[in-house]
Formats: structure tokens, sequence, C-alpha cells
């Protein structure tokens, strides 16, 4: 079997590839198909059809009953990357509703503008042109001093999946501020995380967690002295005193399995919160 693999040119090993890659995304999302991305353009999270299907419905699930997503909501997705959550929100928003796309990686937002948009008008997306080490390094903005571009109380739901673990700490709290800005008085926001406690930090030190945050710096910890931006975890008492002072009460703290705990919500931890 491996002499006959050999002996198929690369061309046609490359076309069997994405024919079969076509064959397994239209099994896997029907109708939408046309709006999931090729596996070589899933930056935004594990690459694979299988794992974009099951992490979109996932966080469906949690958007509906963890933060009472309603369908006619005003939502601002910040770090929307190619839709990976995305997707399954088209048949769940409903015509009055309005989402907003935003990320900083050029490919993810014309991917989402030319393939989500047509379809579903009320879902617009856009690049926001800030630096990020990791995510775009000829980013011309600072994240410490962004301002987005939407008035004052625009949305009733903003959502951050996996942001402010590739950021770090004045640019969290600028962008955490942003947030706060935007959401209308009773407005809710869910963030993911990675939260500094004493049961992360145990777990983290016995060698259970998927990332080894052994790099520390001023309240926050890294993979990487090169390349923070990598992956970064807050103390979590620094994280809730931000809100705190930004008028943001807490709602729900679910902690993830990133650092090997028994039991989760997601694999990320998630803080849901709502504007005082």
């Amino acid at each position: 079997m491996s002499l006959l693999k050999s002996l198929v040119p690369l061309p046609l090993k490359q076309k069997i590839k994405t024919v079969h890659e076509a064959l397994q995304r239209k099994r896997l999302f029907g109708s939408l198909a046309p709006l999931v991305p090729p596996v070589a353009l899933m930056y935004d999270g594990p690459p694979g059809l299988v794992e974009f299907k099951a992490n979109g419905e996932e966080f469906l699930t949690i958007y509906r009953e963890r933060c009472k997503l309603r369908p006619d909501e005003r939502m601002l997705d910040i770090g929307c990357g190619t839709g990976r959550k995305t997707v399954p929100l088209t048949r769940y928003l409903d015509r009055n509703a309005r989402y907003e796309g935003v990320d900083i990686a050029e490919r993810g937002v014309e991917w989402c503008r030319a393939r989500i948009t047509p379809r579903f008008p009320n879902f617009r997306f856009q690049q926001i042109d800030v630096y990020n080490k990791l995510y775009n390094p000829q980013g011309t903005h600072s994240a410490a001093r962004y301002r987005f571009p939407f008035p004052d109380s625009s949305f009733s739901f903003i959502v951050l999946g996996s942001v402010f673990t590739h950021m770090l700490p004045d640019d969290l709290e600028n962008y955490l501020r942003e947030v706060s800005r935007m959401l209308e008085p009773g407005g809710r926001c869910m963030i993911s995380y990675f939260l500094l406690n004493e049961e992360s930090l145990r777990h983290t030190a016995m060698g259970k967690g998927a990332l080894d945050f052994k790099y520390e710096f001023d309240g926050y910890r890294a993979v990487s002295t090169d390349v923070p931006e990598e992956a970064i975890a807050f103390e979590e008492a620094w994280v809730i005193g931000l809100y705190e002072k930004l008028g943001l009460r807490i709602l729900h703290l679910d902690y993830g399995s990133w650092c090997g705990r028994d039991h989760y919500l997601s694999y990320q931890d998630l803080v849901l919160a709502v504007k005082e």
C-alpha cells in the first residue's frame, strides 16, 4: 500500500485530498458547507472539519443556555476568525438580529465577508488593523489604545473567544474597557481566559496542563518569552478586579479543562458578565 501511494503523482494526491475534504464538508454541514473554510485556512483553532463543527456547536449551546442569547440580539464577535463560532449562528439569529464580526487577521475576515455576508446580510465582518506579535505583526494600531469603530451602547451581547489568551495586560485592559463602552446597560459579555488561581497553578505544577506557562511576569505567565502572545494566563484576582473597576458584574465564572481539571464547561475559562 505504501508503495502504491508513493507512485501517485503529487498533483493527483492533492486533487484526491480536495475532493475528500469537499465531500466531508458537505456531509457534516449540509447547506452551510459553502460557509466553511478549507482546513488549510483554519488558523483560529484546531484544524479539521470535525473539530470546526464541534467547536461551533459547543459555543452555540453555551451562548443559548449559559448566556441566554436571544435570536434578535445585537452581537459583536471580537476575534471572529474564519467563522468557527459564526456558522451555527446563521441558523439561530433571525433577520432582526445584528452580527458584527471583527478580527485582526485579514484572511479570516475576507473569507467570512465573501462567504457568509452574501447569504446572511445582517452578518457583517471587518478587519481591525491592530498590532499583535503573533497574529498581526504588521498592525499599525496599538491594542492598548485602540478604539473600536462602534458607538457607545451599540450591542446587547459581546463575545471574545481565545482573544485575551493572546494579549498583554495593558492591551487586555483597554479592550475590556471598550467592551464596557460598547455594551448597552444590561448587556452581557462572554470572554475566555486562562486564569491563574490556586487550583490551576497546582495542576500545572503537577504537569497536568496542556500548556506550560513557565515564564512569570508581573501579574501573568506565558509559554514563551520571545512571543508571549502565543499563550498568556492572567492572575484571576487581577481580572476580577478589572471587571469591578469597569462596571461589569460577573454572573458566572466557569473554569476550563486547560490545566487538567476533572470538571469543566469548556477548554478555556469562561467569564460571563453584565454591564451595570
